[in-house]
């Protein structure tokens, strides 16, 4: 089951925390979450997924930054985010999407538990110009059914500004 908007404002300061939060990016059944003014570039060359891989940050200035196509552009959100008793998830507007800019390329689950910013994984099908705070994404919340440990020491949680990926850690930790 997907919580209403209702109650996902029921449940901020208790099970949810959206920080900075504003009743008008509420929904009927999410929650819009806006563009962070900086967005990241890997290095040039291949990424290998046993190594870390480092990226750059662009500045997104006020008069917009153009995305170029074939290009991964990581971003975040401007809300921190908490959630516990719930399992989040995050998706694209439907008028991004329809403008063919993709905020995910596939993580979009989130862990019960998770606490941080959301890193946007962003790529478009054509040149496209974007601006800090555009409302680009939408967190919901789907209910748990049974116990659960919460997300607690990923290598994600707590996180403070857009993370490249850490799959390198994966190799490191066997």
């Amino acid at each position: 089951m997907i919580l209403t908007g209702k109650q996902i404002h029921a449940n901020l300061g208790d099970k949810i925390r959206i920080e900075p939060f504003s009743e008008g990016q509420l929904n009927p059944n999410s929650y819009n979450l806006r563009l962070h003014s900086e967005v990241r570039t890997y290095r040039p060359g291949v990424l290998d997924m046993r190594k870390e891989n480092l990226s750059d940050p662009m500045a997104i200035p006020a008069e917009g930054l153009e995305l170029e196509p074939r290009r991964l552009y990581l971003g975040r959100t401007v809300e921190f985010t908490e959630t516990d008793g719930f399992v989040p998830m995050l998706e694209g507007r439907s008028s991004v999407g329809r403008l063919g800019l993709f905020v995910h390329v596939t993580a979009g689950f989130g862990d019960v538990g998770f606490r941080g910013y959301w890193t946007l994984e962003m790529f478009c099908v054509q040149p496209i110009i974007i601006y800090p705070d555009v409302e680009i994404c939408q967190i919901f919340y789907h209910t748990l059914d049974g116990d659960y440990v919460p997300y607690n020491n990923g290598k994600y949680q707590d996180n403070s500004g857009i993370q490249h990926s850490m799959l390198f850690k994966d190799f490191t930790d066997r």
